[in-house]
């Protein structure tokens, strides 16, 4: 069922809606991580996005991964379960996200070089100095990416 979320809010309005979604940490030779600073509320995340009806969220993460960024991944493994995203969005729609993290590593795909619909700008950044976050939850998971990497050091 395409635009899923879409045919929700005709219904709903901006009421709060708890909703399903899967992301990912992929870092360079640097070890920066990649994010998108997104269209709707001109900060950055990890690429990523809801799940559609019937998606699971392993083919969620790989496919929001291609639309947000312009690359083909293969994950590697989940790292965790976050839920505690709420995000009121500047068009008035509330959400509690639940999100699935996943690392993952570039198969194929080239990093967009434009903008689009949802992504203004790509970009590598430590861990350290991240730029302004959608919201905590994203935040959070950053810092267990990071935490992943300290302590594993590896993929």
């Amino acid at each position: 069922m395409a635009n899923y979320i879409q045919e929700i809010r005709q219904l709903v309005g901006h009421r709060p809606l708890i909703l399903n979604a899967a992301g990912a940490i992929l870092i360079n030779d640097q070890q920066e991580v990649l994010l998108n600073l997104r269209t709707d509320t001109h900060n950055w995340s990890l690429p990523g996005g809801f799940l559609e009806y019937g998606e699971t969220f392993d083919a969620a993460c790989v496919r929001e991964y291609k639309e947000d960024a312009g690359i083909d991944v293969e994950i590697i493994r989940p790292l965790g379960i976050f839920d505690q995203g709420f995000t009121t969005y500047p068009n008035g729609d509330q959400t509690q996200v639940i999100s699935r993290l996943y690392l993952v590593k570039q198969v194929g795909g080239q990093p967009l070089e434009t903008a689009t619909d949802e992504t203004l700008d790509l970009k590598y950044f430590p861990f350290d100095q991240l730029p302004p976050l959608l919201n905590q939850q994203t935040a959070d998971m950053l810092a267990a990416g990071k935490t992943y990497f300290e302590t594993v050091k590896t993929y």
